[in-house]
């Protein structure tokens, strides 16, 4: 698949309450495109509603591409039920899940302490900042 055309996918970096409009996550569109009337899932909350709009620049977009920095609409959801680090993506086509977790590569530069196991270092990974475990 070429670079760019892969399923909807995004990291709200914040979400708002506006009023007139609603709740409206807002962040970059990593994969994919959005477009209104999409089906969203947001994970690791595992809810799934409709785009109702899509703006950037308080302006009404059509469909939103990679790399750009939206706003969208979202239908019948609290401003306390989304925040940043959530994932959201198509729901019809690869719903995002949570995971129980992964494996990375790390590059650990100028540490003043030896690392072994055990180690917890922060991570950060997109819109998300949280402890890791050095396993080995």
């Amino acid at each position: 698949m070429a670079f760019g055309l892969k399923d909807f996918l995004a990291h709200p970096q914040d979400v708002y309450k506006i009023g007139g409009i609603g709740t409206v996550p807002i962040g970059q569109v990593e994969t994919g495109v959005l477009k209104p009337g999409m089906l969203v899932t947001f994970a690791p909350v595992n809810i799934t509603t409709e785009a109702k709009s899509v703006e950037m620049h308080h302006k009404a977009l059509s469909e939103a591409l990679l790399g750009d920095n939206v706003g969208f609409n979202v239908k019948n959801v609290s401003v306390k039920d989304l925040c940043r680090g959530n994932v959201a993506g198509d729901s019809k086509k690869d719903p995002p899940m949570e995971a129980a977790g992964f494996t990375a590569q790390t590059i650990i530069l100028n540490h003043p302490g030896q690392i072994s196991p055990g180690y917890v270092p922060v991570l950060d990974c997109h819109m998300l900042t949280l402890l890791a475990s050095l396993l080995s």
